[in-house]
């Protein structure tokens, strides 16, 4: 993909395969405020603790299916068996703790929406309710937690999530929009700063 002057675009280094970049491209830092996709990212980010990015794009398709389009009403009714079914699943990350901490989330997810009417309106007010515009010149400069992060990790670890660590929430920021961490040098940063 190039610009109308036939110049190749600049993206972040780490959009280096044709699903990266198309993830980098599409949806990446993309201001989301969906409750399913939210949630979807919650659970992907978790599964994606001490492994690549790229693997959990590989497998998100399968993920999908597994998880039933990450709907938090049916995976927070999973029962033993549905587990054990899911640890079976080549498609998906196969950790217990992985998938015992979906079903958590699923739970504790509702929970919140229903104290706050959505998951979008208490996920987002770490931020103070818009995308945080950063001017990160190197992806050396790209932090892997912030403040925001690290309360937004203490409150949901205290409604009873797992799988929500800091940088994992500073992840899951990234990806969701609530930052905007393109590089100022990729064409991405100017397009989502806003």
């Amino acid at each position: 993909m190039s610009d109308k002057n036939d110049k190749p675009l600049i993206r972040c280094a780490w959009a280096s395969n044709p699903l990266s970049i198309r993830y980098h491209d599409e949806e990446w830092g993309v201001p989301t405020h969906d409750d399913r996709m939210l949630f979807e990212f919650l659970v992907l980010e978790g599964a994606q603790a001490g492994l690549s990015w790229d693997t959990i794009l590989k497998k998100r398709e399968n993920y999908r299916a597994a998880f039933d389009n990450f709907d938090p009403v049916k995976i927070a009714a999973y029962d033993r068996r549905k587990v054990q079914a899911l640890l079976r699943d080549p498609g998906i990350v196969r950790n217990r703790l992985k998938v015992a901490s979906a079903v958590r989330n699923a739970q504790a997810f509702l929970t919140v929406q229903e104290e706050f009417g959505s998951f979008n309106r208490y996920i987002w007010q770490f931020v103070g309710g818009k995308p945080k515009q950063n001017s990160r010149r190197s992806s050396s400069q790209v932090p892997a937690f912030t403040p925001e992060s690290d309360a937004m990790s203490k409150g949901l670890k205290k409604r009873d999530f797992t799988f929500v660590g800091t940088t994992i929430c500073y992840a899951f920021m990234q990806a969701t929009g609530m930052v905007n961490d393109h590089l100022t040098a990729c064409f991405r940063s100017r397009a989502l700063n806003h």
